[in-house]
């Protein structure tokens, strides 16, 4: 059997990093005998065309998308152009939007045969292997599919509840390549699970509430290889890296033993951290933890079951800055209970943490299919202004309370964001009179480069540009590189300082290169690592 595994296209604003839920699907399908191959739609530009180049060259027996809800409506076309390309194809969809509106996307995408609901390693597995005993998708616990006319559903599987025994994933389906060019950081979990209950999300329905914690040293091992790979960034994405300080100080020490020497980030709470586990966590490479903290008043907090307090915020960063260790910290705006004096209140609280050291951002509800604030939206006090769910990326406000409209939210993200952009500004003018610290010009570059690399790689530019005829004797790389800036200035909006610049970057990182073959020289992005 063969599984084409799509990654549906996501904002580059978004920073996306190399899908890994996709690649524990995948790495499954592999361990079963399945050929497996993957499409990544954020770092190749999407066409009908392509895709059907793709089909035609693999044939596979499925198709698998993930979505959240803001790639749903990207992941619904592609999935709408496979089976117009070859009806025969099955199609599964995964994700945490089609999760808890499963029954609506059937109806809405008629195309779609299958959707996963939650953990899908065994679930994809026992379907392929249905696929070749008789069909018989009832037998295949964690799908909702089609029985002609019918929509079925045979309910959730069980939580994988050893996940030391799931796969490692299966990274060498993914362009790796193009996100380390693009800058973007590379992610990986140690447990699954959410003890909390926070209304505005779906991981405790998506995954349980009972926390399963991979071990130790294969936590580490992950980590070593991810170490290797030379990202600038390794983010560990489980929800709460820090809910059990024994099992945190565990993988510290394992890091610690063996003298690894990887930065990291993670997500905790303000409420299970204290100075002997973040001082270990820095020994152990941590270099920023993001708090969710989403409100400074204490009825909001409350009213979302968030339970932490202020104080316990104003503690955590205090610590983490005490231990070495940035604390960012993200707050939601236009929660229920929001006012024009609580909103006040948040900011306030936020200018105050940035003022002791801490970086914070400010996002906008986004009430998710599956959340009990979309679920409870009227009991709650929350207008829901739009399905549209390319618009909930949490940048522009999609509800409003009695007493906070759109465009006072809105006001709020726009001035944060300006004032970001100020400062960006002020760096590039201490950038040129040799003011700037390393810290501060590496930022502007960096984000630089992200956006001169992304605009190449969607517009195919090196692909289409990056080969000539030499006609000489053998090319140095100092005037391939000239020659290729000189041949891509034309066809971006970028210059040929920061061209130059940016291609020279992804050079010396190993993610851009040529080869001169009888004469013809060519440039490649370099994908697979």
């Amino acid at each position: 059997m063969r599984f084409l595994l799509i990654n549906p296209h996501y904002p580059i604003s978004e920073t996306p990093s190399p899908p890994l839920g996709l690649t524990y699907i995948g790495a499954a399908l592999e361990a079963a005998g399945v050929e497996v191959r993957m499409l990544d739609l954020v770092v190749f530009p999407y066409s009908k065309g392509m895709l059907e180049s793709v089909l035609k060259d693999f044939s596979p027996h499925f198709v698998g998308i993930t979505a959240v809800t803001m790639t749903f409506d990207h992941a619904a076309k592609v999935i709408k152009d496979v089976k117009d390309i070859d009806p025969a194809i099955w199609t599964i969809m995964g994700g945490p939007h089609v999760t808890f509106c499963a029954k609506e996307t059937m109806h809405s995408v008629p195309e779609l045969d299958f959707i996963a609901l939650g953990e899908g390693e065994e679930s994809v597995v026992q379907l392929v292997n249905e696929a070749e005993n008789g069909c018989h998708w009832n037998n295949v616990k964690g799908f909702v599919y089609r029985r002609g006319s019918e929509i079925q559903s045979t309910g959730f599987r069980n939580a994988i509840l050893d996940v030391d025994a799931i796969p490692a994933p299966a990274r060498s389906l993914i362009p790796l390549g193009r996100y380390r060019a693009l800058h973007m950081p590379i992610t990986m979990t140690t447990s699954r699970g959410c003890p909390f209950s926070c209304i505005f999300c779906v991981g405790r329905k998506m995954v349980g509430p009972r926390v399963r914690y991979r071990s130790p040293a294969k936590v580490v091992d992950e980590l070593e290889y991810l170490n290797g790979l030379n990202f600038h960034q390794i983010n560990i994405a489980d929800d709460l890296f820090n809910a059990n300080k024994t099992r945190c100080l565990a993988v510290c020490d394992e890091i610690i033993a063996r003298k690894l020497k990887a930065k990291w980030t993670c997500f905790g709470r303000v409420d299970m951290v204290s100075p002997e586990v973040l001082e270990r966590m820095k020994a152990a490479g941590c270099d920023a933890i993001c708090f969710g903290l989403e409100s400074a008043n204490a009825a909001i907090l409350k009213t979302i079951k968030k339970r932490i307090t202020t104080e316990q915020v104003l503690a955590a960063v205090s610590m983490c800055l005490d231990a070495g260790i940035i604390p960012h910290g993200s707050f939601i705006l236009g929660l229920p209970g929001e006012t024009p004096e609580t909103l006040k209140e948040t900011t306030d609280f936020g200018r105050r943490l940035k003022d002791m050291g801490a970086l914070c951002g400010f996002h906008l509800l986004a009430p998710f299919p599956g959340t009990e604030v979309r679920e409870e939206n009227n009991r709650l006090g929350i207008k829901i202004l739009t399905n549209d769910w390319a618009q909930y990326h949490a940048n522009r406000a999609i509800v409003e309370t009695p007493t906070v409209k759109r465009k006072m939210l809105d006001e709020i993200v726009i001035e944060w964001k300006n004032d970001f952009d100020e400062w960006l500004g002020e760096v590039k003018r201490r950038m040129e009179t040799g003011e700037a610290t390393e810290d501060e010009a590496s930022v502007l570059t960096n984000l630089v480069h992200t956006v001169l690399i992304y605009d190449l790689m969607m517009g195919r530019v090196i692909e289409e540009k990056g080969f000539w005829r030499n006609s000489g004797k053998p090319v140095s790389g100092a005037d391939a590189l000239k020659t290729l800036v000189d041949r891509v200035a034309g066809s971006t909006r970028h210059g040929s300082e920061d061209i130059s610049c940016s291609l020279a970057s992804a050079i010396e990182h190993g993610n851009l290169t040529y080869e001169e073959n009888h004469g013809q020289v060519r440039w490649k992005w370099v994908d697979y690592i």
